[in-house]
């Protein structure tokens, strides 16, 4: 499930900055702090008396809606009354100023980590999304929240075996030859299991958690809640479209039969990839809650002594991992919406010795749009190449508008200087520094100048879509992994993003033109576009773009037809 950043760090920069004039009024700060205290007041009475009553009727405290709602309240109030009045004594910009933030930062992300921890399920996957976004959140709060993927809770084998007893029929001696009471890995929505089938094969087999189903949905109204508590005493909080997200993408996590359908419809969709594995799913032992698959082992594939140790090419996997998400990005426009490290592993082949990147957890996936997906397109051949009056064309299309140039370094993660330059062809210098804790870079040309953008940003964040958000995510989990593997910004990333943003916008080319004449120019036009980027990066030529060469021979041909350019551009 992708929740988006609830508090982001723009905002909590915006908050702080404004929070010396806000407490100068010492009642005002009294008085909001009240209100906030009567409406968890209030709101916590409502869900006592609205009878929420135990999951399976099981005497633990935890399960009861008000309990779960009570710590939400009490960490909300905590949290927003810190930010209230921590800055109420000391002068703003100042070096006091900044090193007071970053406590109450941490002072906040602590506590909501342990909020996390406490209500389990649908908190602790909220907050393992806020730990991976690196880059749009302040470092206190996602180095503090990452710690939540080792802390996913784990049900009991009673537990476990009732799920699969109502889910299937059976018990687990008439189903497997053996199954391992020790899960393979823990999730805030499931857990997964080693488990021999009778007739030999070994299998995975996914169990959700037995009260995640029902308490998801009194969770939502809870966030929803508090968000609204929180919006009300800072207006410049205002993103209810977190819960709007959530509500869309939950059940859709909860489904596994359709994270079955996912797993089949990617293994199809990028079959081309002799090193991508996608488990196989046993369909007649799957349900809604239940999913078996192929079992598939590995090493995670940032785990650079992994892939050293079974003599793993590095740079192999990351240009592989780059191939794989241009294709479902650019091309597809279907998008694994996880790729932590969690879901991806590594490994050699048992039959045929070659590396492979095995792809888990295909519970969320985004469909992008047409339109926003080859806007996007354009906009990152703009960026690569360094044509500024395209990033500030592409960029207005996908709402930027006359904050094109921020919204460049956001989407790249890169400087104004490197992107004015043409991100493929500067490095990832200094002054892209690596974050101690969080392992990504950092434009400290931002960094730096925080106060600066802030409302250039709070407003940029406010006006993209939200598939925008969604990529955004993506891109920050990719760019982890890459700066662990040491492989950012190689070139070979940029040309093989370079070939699927070619390949899309002639297909859409195709698709609105039904000339057969006008189909075979576009058809030419993109092959030579793809040996040329393939003779300017002198590579190699793939055996699958061979025939690439032999169309050289008919360029005039196309120029002919075409009457000049041979150039692969969309046409409005």
């Amino acid at each position: 499930m992708y929740i988006p950043y609830p508090i982001t760090k723009i905002s909590l920069e915006a908050e702080s900055a404004n929070l010396k004039a806000f407490s100068c009024s010492c009642s005002p700060v009294a008085l909001m702090a009240g209100h906030l205290f009567k409406v968890s007041s209030l709101a916590t009475a409502v869900f006592a008396t609205s009878g929420f009553y135990l999951y399976n009727r099981q005497m633990n405290l935890n399960d009861l809606s008000v309990i779960r709602f009570g710590r939400a309240a009490t960490t909300t109030v905590l949290i927003s009354f810190d930010y209230i009045t921590a800055f109420k004594h000391v002068e703003y910009d100042t070096e006091e100023y900044w090193a007071l933030k970053s406590k109450v930062h941490l002072r906040s992300a602590e506590r909501l980590r342990d909020l996390c921890c406490a209500n389990r399920g649908t908190f602790i996957k909220v907050g393992q999304h806020l730990g991976a976004l690196d880059y749009l959140l302040p470092e206190e709060y996602t180095s503090t929240l990452k710690v939540l993927h080792s802390q996913a809770p784990q049900s009991s084998m009673e537990e476990i075996q009732q799920v699969i007893r109502e889910d299937l029929g059976k018990e687990l001696s008439e189903l497997f030859v053996s199954f391992e009471v020790k899960p393979q890995g823990t999730a805030s929505l499931a857990q997964v299991h080693k488990a021999v089938l009778h007739d030999g094969r070994t299998v995975a087999i996914k169990v959700q958690h037995p009260k995640v189903q029902g308490q998801s949905s009194r969770d939502m109204v809870i966030m929803e809640v508090m968000l609204k508590a929180v919006h009300w005493l800072f207006p410049n909080f205002s993103f209810m479209w977190l819960v709007e997200e959530a509500k869309k993408n939950l059940p859709l996590e909860l489904d596994f039969l359709n994270e079955g359908h996912n797993a089949e419809k990617v293994a199809n969709m990028l079959a081309h990839f002799y090193f991508l594995k996608v488990p196989l799913i046993y369909w007649d032992l799957s349900t809604k809650r239940i999913l078996t698959m192929e079992f598939v082992d590995g090493g995670h594939i940032n785990d650079r002594n992994y892939m050293k140790k079974h003599g793993i090419n590095v740079n192999e996997i990351s240009e592989n991992l780059g191939k794989m998400y241009s294709e479902m990005i650019f091309v597809h426009g279907f998008v694994h919406c996880d790729p932590h490290p969690g879901n991806l592993l590594v490994r050699k082949c048992p039959r045929s010795k070659k590396t492979e990147i095995a792809l888990l957890d295909h519970g969320l996936y985004q469909v992008l749009q047409p339109d926003f997906r080859l806007n996007y397109c354009q906009l990152w051949q703009a960026l690569i190449k360094g044509d500024m009056s395209e990033v500030e064309r592409y960029s207005l299309r996908l709402g930027a508008g006359d904050l094109y140039a921020l919204f460049a370094c956001v989407v790249t993660s890169r400087s104004w200087t490197a992107v004015n330059a043409g991100i493929s062809s500067v490095p990832v210098t200094h002054s892209e520094v690596m974050c101690g804790h969080t392992h990504t870079y950092i434009d400290v040309e931002i960094q730096n100048n925080v106060a600066q953008y802030l409302p250039q940003i709070s407003e940029l964040l406010n006006r993209v879509p939200r598939q925008m958000l969604l990529l955004l995510k993506t891109n920050d989990l990719l760019r982890g992994i890459e700066t662990t593997l040491q492989t950012r910004a190689s070139s070979s990333y940029f040309i093989n993003m370079s070939r699927c943003c070619l390949r899309a916008i002639a297909r859409h080319n195709r698709s609105k033109d039904r000339s057969w004449r006008r189909h075979i120019q576009i058809t030419l036009a993109e092959s030579l576009d793809l040996w040329r980027l393939t003779m300017c990066a002198g590579e190699v030529t793939p055996a699958a773009d061979a025939d690439h060469l032999i169309k050289k021979s008919v360029k005039w041909l196309c120029q002919a037809i075409s009457g000049g350019s041979s150039s692969v551009e969309a046409r409005p």
